[in-house]
C-alpha cells in the first residue's frame, strides 16, 4: 500500500503559570492501511484511534514533551504495545504529564523510524525545549515540526520564546536546507512550505519577532523547567 499523511485537530487548555491558553493540536498519522506511526498525540485519544481504525500503530513519537504533544501517548499506544519515542532531553517535561512512565525509545539526531515503506528521520530542533525534534519524511516530501515551526514562523510557548536563538539556529541549519517544496506539519494550526517560510528568516535574525527589544524570560527559560505548565484534558 502506498504511504500517506492524515490529520487529527484536538482542541482544548493549556494552563501556563495560572493563565490558560486555548489551542488547537495536530495529531498527525503517517502510513498505509496496514500500519501507522502517530506524531504527537494530544489530549482525545479516542478520537485519534477512531481515525487510526484497525490499522496496527507501530510507534508514537512525540517532538516533544510538552504536556499537549503527549496527553494521549500512553492510551495510544498502549492499544497495540506501540513503543513511545521521545528525546531524552525532554524527559522531565514527559514526567509532569506521566509520573510512574518512561517513554521506550530515547530519539537521537539522525535516528530513524520506518512504517510503510517510508522513513522518518529525526532532526534536532531544539529552541521551544531542549528535546525538542522534527521529523523529516523525504520520501512524502513532509516535515513534522511539532512546535519548532509553523504556519506563521517560529512557534511560542504562552505568547514566548523560550530560548529563540537556540530555535532560529535549528530552522535554519536543519529546517530551512531542506527542498522547498517540503510540506510543514506543524503541531498548531495550518500547514505550509518551506519555500513560503524560508524568505522570511533574514527578518527573524533581525529581531521583528520580537519587536527588536529583549525576549522576557519565559516558564520553560531552559528548556525543562516546566513546573508551571498543565494541560486539561477533560475540556471540550
Amino acid at each position: 500500500m502506498t504511504a500517506r499523511i492524515e490529520r487529527v485537530v484536538t482542541s482544548g487548555v493549556v494552563e501556563i503559570d495560572d493563565a490558560e491558553h486555548k489551542v488547537e493540536n495536530n495529531t498527525w498519522i503517517v502510513g498505509d492501511d496496514e500500519e501507522v506511526i502517530v506524531v504527537d498525540p494530544a489530549r482525545d485519544a479516542d478520537k485519534i484511534l477512531e481515525k487510526v481504525g484497525e490499522r496496527e500503530v507501530l510507534a508514537v513519537i512525540c517532538t516533544h514533551g510538552l504536556p499537549d504533544h503527549v496527553g494521549g501517548a500512553i492510551e495510544v499506544a498502549a492499544r497495540d504495545e506501540a513503543v513511545i519515542a521521545l528525546h531524552p532531553k525532554d524527559k522531565r517535561l514527559w514526567r509532569q504529564t506521566w509520573e510512574e512512565t518512561w517513554p521506550d525509545i530515547e530519539m537521537e539526531d539522525e535516528g530513524l523510524f520506518s512504517v510503510a515503506g517510508v522513513e522518518l528521520e529525526v532532526l534536532a530542533t531544539p529552541g521551544i525545549t531542549q528535546g525538542g525534534v522534527s521529523l523529516y519524511c523525504e520520501s512524502l516530501g513532509a516535515v513534522f515540526t511539532g512546535k519548532s515551526l509553523q504556519a506563521d514562523g517560529p512557534g511560542r510557548l504562552g505568547g514566548e520564546y523560550p530560548a529563540l536563538a537556540d530555535q532560529l539556529t535549528a530552522i535554519g541549519e536543519r529546517l530551512f536546507t531542506l527542498p522547498h517544496a517540503t510540506r510543514v506539519l506543524p503541531a498548531h494550526g495550518e500547514e505550509s512550505l518551506i519555500g513560503d517560510l524560508e524568505p522570511q528568516f533574514d527578518a527573524w535574525l533581525s529581531g521583528s519577532l520580537t519587536g527588536g527589544g529583549e525576549q522576557r524570560e519565559s516558564p520553560l527559560v531552559d528548556g525543562t523547567g516546566a513546573a508551571g505548565i498543565t494541560l486539561k484534558l477533560d475540556d471540550e
